[in-house]
């Protein structure tokens, strides 16, 4: 561990914020999430802790942009954090003071190797939105078109790299030192974290996301994802076209009466299927607050930072689990889990698959505005934690989608069906699935699988068939080695045996102590003295073949 002035500052800084919120309802409600909710209600009356929720936000902003960042990411963990810490935490997505115009100013031009008024006809100084990493400003292009410019605020990528550094190297030592750390597997909740965070420094990556998520959803014509501008972007400058509309919280409740939204909710339905299912690309942070609706009821993803990615293994295991759940089925619900994910020996399967019956059970006849699909995802998260089951990040992820998903679809149409759209969308994605599949390139790539395999067919089962004519066709088995445990028996049996003699040996020695004999060693008689000794070397031989030869051979 560095100790170097300014780290010093990071440990402490990090250190004291741990000792305040250790014995707070944070961690002991994070602990009763996985444990029981029961629990947690028992506890209330008899734990009571001065530090809130609302304390945490505080905190966390006086730590600095990579806390602040940080707590914007666990806002969107469930799986991790107590209902009302996630209420507080959601509120850092805001309330961050801008950059100064004249510092933007110098970002851009350095980034761009241009004048501001060369780059732009119009670049309005007070921003639009204002964030953790950067604040985004609408400008205008010397050809008219109307573009938002992101910037990255000034030195916060080494400002997180030395945080996140710090967090890295005590997280690392929490979990070699602390059970609840490791029980938690606080250094991979860290680990993905980072991951996430690293990548939205980089503005190259989101305007790459725009670029695939644009493809890959032309078909949905009221879905709006704003194309990048390249020749006006870097690493930490992010030019793309102007979506103009309100956050869809903001939609008011007589335009919700004057119209129709079913039709909208199915097709942002459909797409989000097809990025989970279909392209194994999805954006991965659907929250109201990046959601934009437009005058001509069109729906925009304005901030593609944070994407996750679905290999095509997963894809087919996430369509058999969404099917279980649109389904009610809780027994093929668990089983889809349990195949994703890692067991141990203490895992408790039992226990697992007969609680996620019982959760999707529960929540069969539910509607958009009772936000249950996401949230039975995150439930079974939890769940997994507490029964020893180590599901995959993309279902968390996929939770997450979905809860997000719930909130948008519950303000356009509070009535809307998620489950059975879920049905009617999945099986059809799973057709265009089967459809793309069938590629000319894939076809050969079988073929030639084909002809390798009937190339090798007549010289296999040539070979196998003489060597049933001549007696020596074996098949190995991985199984118990026999003859090391008939070995190990041998020698129990072996040394119990020579036991019993040494002990045989101490007890005839005894008896000929008290036969008269000319024959004497120390004036004992001299026949039992020999078999003392005789048996004390046999004694001495075999405790040493058992303390420190089986050891070596254990070792």
């Amino acid at each position: 561990m560095s100790n170097t002035p300014d780290k010093i500052k990071r440990y402490y800084k990090f250190i004291r914020f741990m000792l305040k919120y250790w014995n707070s309802d944070l961690f002991r409600q994070t602990s009763a999430v996985a444990r029981n909710e029961e629990l947690l209600e028992e506890e209330d009356e008899e734990h009571k802790f001065d530090q809130t929720p609302e304390e945490l936000v505080e905190d966390l902003k006086a730590m600095g942009p990579t806390y602040i960042k940080l707590g914007q990411l666990l806002s969107t963990r469930p799986d991790l954090l107590p209902e009302e810490y996630l209420s507080a935490l959601a509120k850092l997505q805001d309330n961050v003071s801008p950059v100064p115009f004249e510092e933007v100013k110098k970002i851009i031009e350095t980034e761009l190797g241009t004048k501001i008024s060369k780059a732009f006809n119009v670049f309005d100084e007070k921003p639009l939105a204002s964030a953790s990493i950067g604040q985004v400003h609408r400008a205008e292009l010397h050809s008219g078109r109307p573009v938002a410019v992101k910037v990255q605020r000034p030195g916060i990528s080494k400002q997180f790299m030395d945080d996140l550094d710090t967090l890295d190297e005590l997280t690392a030592m929490a979990v070699k030192h602390l059970e609840k750390a490791k029980t938690y597997a606080l250094d991979e909740v860290f680990a993905e974290l980072r991951r996430i965070l690293v990548n939205e420094l980089d503005y190259k990556k989101e305007a790459q996301n725009l670029k695939t998520l644009k493809k890959n959803l032309t078909q949905y014509e009221h879905l709006i994802i704003p194309a990048p501008v390249n020749d006006y972007s870097s690493t930490r400058v992010l030019t793309m076209e102007f979506v103009s509309g309100k956050k869809i919280t903001s939609l008011s409740p007589l335009r919700q009466m004057e119209n129709d939204f079913s039709e909208l909710v199915e097709e942002l339905v459909e797409a989000y299927l097809q990025q989970i299912i279909n392209d194994g690309f999805a954006h991965a942070d659907p929250h109201p607050g990046n959601i934009k609706f437009t005058e001509d009821n069109k729906i925009a993803l304005i901030d593609l930072g944070m994407v996750a990615r679905f290999t095509p293994q997963l894809q087919e295991n996430l369509i058999e689990l969404l099917l279980a759940i649109s389904q009610s089925n809780g027994e093929k619900t668990a089983h889809s889990l349990l195949k994703m994910s890692e067991l141990t020996e203490e895992s408790q399967k039992k226990e697992f698959s007969k609680t996620v019956s019982d959760v999707i059970m529960e929540s069969e006849n539910s509607r958009a505005k009772d936000l249950q699909t996401g949230r039975i995802l995150i439930q079974l998260n939890r769940l997994a934690l507490a029964t020893h089951i180590k599901l995959p990040i993309q279902i968390n992820i996929l939770g997450k989608i979905l809860l997000n998903l719930d909130q948008i679809v519950a303000m356009l149409d509070p009535e809307f069906d998620l489950r059975a759209a879920i049905q009617r969308n999945v099986h059809e994605i799973m057709r265009k699935k089967m459809l793309s599949e069938l590629k000319p390139e894939n076809f050969f790539s079988t073929l030639i699988e084909s002809k390798h395999f009937l190339e090798k067919m007549p010289e296999r089962m040539n070979q196998i068939s003489e060597n049933l004519a001549n007696n020596e066709f074996k098949i190995k088995i991985d199984a118990i080695d026999e003859k090391r445990v008939t070995d190990g028996f041998q020698k129990v049996a072996n040394r119990i045996t020579l036991g019993l003699i040494i002990a045989s040996m101490v007890v005839g020695a005894s008896m000929l102590m008290q036969v008269p004999s000319d024959f004497t060693i120390f004036g004992y008689p001299g026949l039992a003295i020999l078999f003392f000794l005789l048996a004390a070397v046999g004694a001495i031989v075999l405790s040493y073949v058992i303390i420190f030869r089986d050891e070596n051979l254990n070792n």
